[in-house]
């Protein structure tokens, strides 16, 4: 369980402070309209109006305290420099700031942001990926060139075992999990017998994948 501060509530911002919530963190959650407060505060046991682009109202969230602070106010971006600024000269531990630009990023990261999220990028990076081929079901970005993805398992392979069609040295990719409908083994064994319906997650770069899934059902 970690401890949590979200800084503006926009979209972006309610949906992240109450995933965080859900899944058992303590979060409080920070705005400058009392009418997003409000709109939370029946969830939220902290929570707190303020412009936290004016120091004594950050130096009084006691942010040295959090474990993650966010600042979701990306759509002001003079607003998310100032406060991750503020959050960092006030013993922030690790800020992560929301924007909408890649050089917004450098300027985020300039002043102290840990971390900078584009949200709408990684959208639309998935969603590239997941509609580019028919076989690939999800994607999640490790580095600029690896991956892992979804994908089916190719027709030929069914029946087949881990080590007997060589994925590695052949395909270039790692198999790190099976996924049968809501079922997922990780790790698999070498000895794993593809079974009909098998959807793989591999890890490897964009080429390899996408020339893996097109010999995919």
């Amino acid at each position: 369980m970690k401890s949590v501060l979200v800084i503006g509530l926009g979209r972006f911002g309610r949906h992240l402070a109450v995933r965080m919530q859900d899944m058992g963190n303590d979060v409080m959650i920070v705005d400058k309209d009392p009418e997003q407060v409000e709109l939370m505060a029946n969830r939220f046991t902290e929570c707190s109006i303020g412009d936290c682009t004016r120091e004594p109202v950050v130096a009084s969230l006691g942010v040295e305290n959090f474990d993650l602070c966010f600042v979701t106010t990306g759509e002001d971006f003079q607003s998310s420099l100032v406060i991750t600024a503020l959050l960092k000269r006030h013993g922030a531990r690790r800020v992560i700031s929301k924007t909408t630009q890649d050089i917004q990023e450098e300027l985020l990261k300039q002043i102290g942001a840990s971390e900078v999220i584009y949200p709408e990028r990684e959208i639309a990076e998935r969603v590239a990926v997941r509609y580019n081929s028919d076989n690939i079901f999800d994607f999640i970005p490790l580095t600029e060139d690896v991956a892992m993805y979804e994908i089916n398992t190719p027709a030929s392979w069914i029946g087949n075992t881990i080590v007997g069609v060589d994925v590695r040295k052949k395909h270039n990719v790692n198999i790190i999990a099976i996924k049968q409908g809501d079922s997922i083994l990780a790790t698999p064994g070498t000895g794993y017998v593809f079974q009909e319906g098998d959807h793989i997650m591999v890890m490897g770069k964009a080429t390899d994948v996408f020339k893996l899934a097109g010999k995919s059902r």
